[in-house]
């Protein structure tokens, strides 16, 4: 029999592991996205599009499509995915890898303020600056509609909804960018203060690099805590010594 694996994608790791797991003999990867972003990358194997409906949605179709393992290799701020994923491998007895590439960690000459969540984030901000770079996402743009004297600049690779802030300048544009990248757009917009989520990896690295650079306060948002008994691995690596020859 062919394994069928389920990634539950979005992020880079999640394209390396179904590249890789795609490249075996006999194994079928599907990969789902949110759908959150219009025109996502394009991932080995297939690739379905749009949510599964809750913990048990997702039990039925891994039981539907005899799936063989399921990894979750989403955002880590991707909380309530990762929560049904839990639950959906305990409903169904379907082994479940969580793939969480390691947190940042501050240096010496870093300026961080870190926070559990985005209201905390804007709670904080008037104390830090008045031109904001946000780095957090279109879809949280929410929690800071209520700073009305501040000025945010956000990138985004789609256009954000309202409510947003009322000073908001948007830039569309995808990454990764450089260290050089960073450090211009930050001097061009005269940001005093950079809001990022904890997402890890080096692909988003950079604006931390240009922000201790140039001595810029850095709010940055804490992950939320995985599921009770859920424990990841870092990398895609690792990821594939936990599925084992499938």
């Amino acid at each position: 029999m062919s394994a069928h694996v389920l990634v539950l994608g979005g992020t880079t790791e999640a394209r390396e592991l179904a590249a890789e797991l795609t490249a075996r003999p006999g194994v079928r990867v599907t990969t789902s996205l949110a759908g959150r972003v219009a025109r996502p990358s394009a991932v080995a194997g297939g690739m379905r599009v749009g949510g599964f409906g809750g913990a048990r949605g997702l039990a039925d179709w891994l039981r539907d499509q005899d799936v063989t393992a399921l990894v979750d290799a989403t955002h880590p701020f991707a909380e309530r995915i990762t929560a049904n994923a839990a639950r959906a491998a305990t409903a169904t007895g379907v082994p479940l890898v969580v793939l969480r590439r390691p947190g940042w960690q501050p240096g010496p000459d870093d300026r961080w303020h870190p926070v559990p969540s985005l209201d905390a984030a804007a709670d904080l901000l008037p104390g830090l600056g008045q031109r904001v770079l946000l780095t957090t996402g279109r879809l949280g743009l929410a929690a800071f509609a209520r700073l009305t004297r501040l000025h945010f600049t956000v990138r985004s690779v789609d256009p954000p909804e309202p409510p947003v802030p009322p000073h908001l300048r948007v830039l569309l544009a995808r990454g990764p960018f450089t260290v050089a990248d960073e450090t211009a757009l930050l001097r061009e917009h005269r940001i005093d203060v950079l809001v990022t989520k904890d997402s890890g990896g080096s692909a988003t690295s950079a604006k931390l690099t240009a922000a201790r650079e140039l001595g810029l306060p850095v709010v940055v948002v804490r992950r939320p805590p995985l599921p009770e008994g859920v424990s990841p691995v870092p990398d895609v690596t690792s990821a594939l010594e936990r599925l084992g020859p499938l």
